[in-house]
């Protein structure tokens, strides 16, 4: 099977069984095979055919990589309380939603509206024909594509979604290229592979537009489609929310910061992430950090949800903060659109076991009501974030929380545990010390 000269190549791997698969690996590339290959078994699913589930999301399954499965609960939106489901690694993100949660749980909690779910597909193209002409074509056009993919498009009709309209782009810098921009809606779907199919029917009926329609010339019958795929900017899937207050309900934050301090500190950080860029990226990882935690948890995309989302925070040219703060007649607002193109039914949010029970814990939300949960996770997140940043600083709540891991790392015994955590309650927190403390 490997390369005589190479014996870290390998052909037919995919072809071995699991533990044909990890056999090779730990005898190639660790020093401790044995221990290691029994590490890596020990990870499997107990029950075979959830095991068999996990293995189908991907190739060359050898073992399962287990992240933590939380919940943040008081998510008080548009006056109905949830216990959010969040799946990270970072061990502070779930502590500072939940506390972000409980903060707003008492002035009214997190307001939440759709604004839009339009998603989007594009044919790619090159035609060497009169873009006017063919713009003045695109009803009937879209007619015929509409006849020829009834069958892909029949189900989703009947949801209430399908295909919306189309409309043909063209880039001057790019000879002979044309798209069709086609938009999509895809009810509680999140639709990547229905849009996927149509875009490959409307394809097949464009070229064969081209290249037998009366009304084009014959000197303009030759035409490229060069793909067809879905685009994962979705700037018209939009949600907002926003959580806002009298001022004087802020309260105060510690000694030297009042509420009216604190707003208008809360407000200066928001005002630098809109202009600078290197804080703009932080602000909205911050962000991010809620938003991926539940996208996870749902069984969703958290890759194309962050595309998507980085995209749209430079929809003006320069990338920015997604949230806004305002300061209005003593009132503190603190709100932000993000774009979330997620789905309740399809794809793991029916196959992966934890997903399924995710939208459970959620009450079976629509995928409108998940898009608005998950935006109110990341706003909480981000108010969270900043509240410490102005205040205490973000290292006092992150290093106790932190500090768990930094235990883990040195092997402390329970009793040390106890100790350090007993000692460390008023002190600063970093590995040297606790490191120190554990060895002193």
């Amino acid at each position: 099977m490997a390369n005589s000269s190479d014996s870290k190549s390998i052909q037919g791997f995919s072809k071995l069984n699991k533990r044909g698969k990890i056999k090779w690996i730990v005898e190639n590339f660790f020093k401790d095979p044995e221990s290691v290959m029994h590490e890596l078994m020990s990870y499997w699913h107990r029950n075979e055919d959830q095991q068999k589930v996990l293995d189908g999301f991907s190739e060359n399954t050898i073992s399962n990589f287990p992240l933590p499965f939380s919940v943040a609960p008081n998510v008080v939106m548009n006056g109905k309380t949830y216990c959010v489901p969040m799946v990270t690694e970072e061990s502070s993100v779930v502590a500072a939603a939940s506390s972000a949660a409980k903060f707003w749980q008492d002035r009214g909690g997190v307001k939440a509206q759709i604004i839009g779910t339009e998603k989007l597909g594009q044919i790619h193209f090159y035609w060497n024909g009169d873009g006017d002409s063919l713009k003045s074509l695109i009803p009937e056009l879209e007619k015929r594509m509409r006849e020829d993919a009834k069958e892909h498009l029949f189900n989703m009709e009947k949801r209430g979604g399908g295909l919306k309209k189309i409309k043909l782009i063209r880039f001057p810098q790019l000879e002979n290229y044309f798209q069709l921009l086609c938009s999509f809606e895809t009810c509680d779907s999140m639709g990547a592979n229905f849009i996927n199919t149509c875009l490959e029917s409307f394809s097949q009926t464009l070229e064969m537009y081209i290249e037998k329609s009366p009304l084009i010339s014959d000197a303009y019958r030759e035409i490229e489609i060069l793909m067809s795929i879905l685009s994962n900017y979705t700037p018209d899937c939009l949600v907002e929310v926003s959580v806002d207050c009298n001022i004087h309900e802020l309260g105060s934050f510690g000694d030297e910061i009042d509420a009216d301090d604190f707003a208008l500190r809360f407000y200066k950080a928001v005002q630098i992430a809109k202009a600078d860029v290197h804080r703009a990226v932080t602000h909205n990882k911050g962000i991010l950090n809620g938003i991926d935690a539940v996208v996870l948890a749902s069984g969703n995309d958290f890759r194309a949800v962050e595309a998507c989302i980085h995209a749209y925070a430079s929809r003006d040219g320069q990338y920015r903060s997604l949230s806004e703060c305002t300061i209005e007649n003593d009132r503190f607002i603190f709100s932000m659109q993000v774009p979330l193109a997620l789905g309740t039914i399809g794809g793991l949010t029916n196959l992966h076991p934890m997903a399924k029970r995710s939208l459970e814990l959620l009450e079976n939300p629509d995928a409108e009501t998940l898009m608005m949960i998950t935006a109110c996770t990341g706003l909480l997140q981000n108010f969270a974030a900043l509240k410490s940043l102005v205040t205490t600083g973000i290292q006092k709540g992150h290093m106790k929380m932190h500090m768990e891991n930094i235990l883990s790392h040195l092997n402390a015994t329970q009793e040390q545990r106890n100790k350090a955590r007993e000692y460390f309650s008023d002190k600063k927190i970093s590995y040297n010390e606790v490191r120190k403390f554990i060895t002193s």
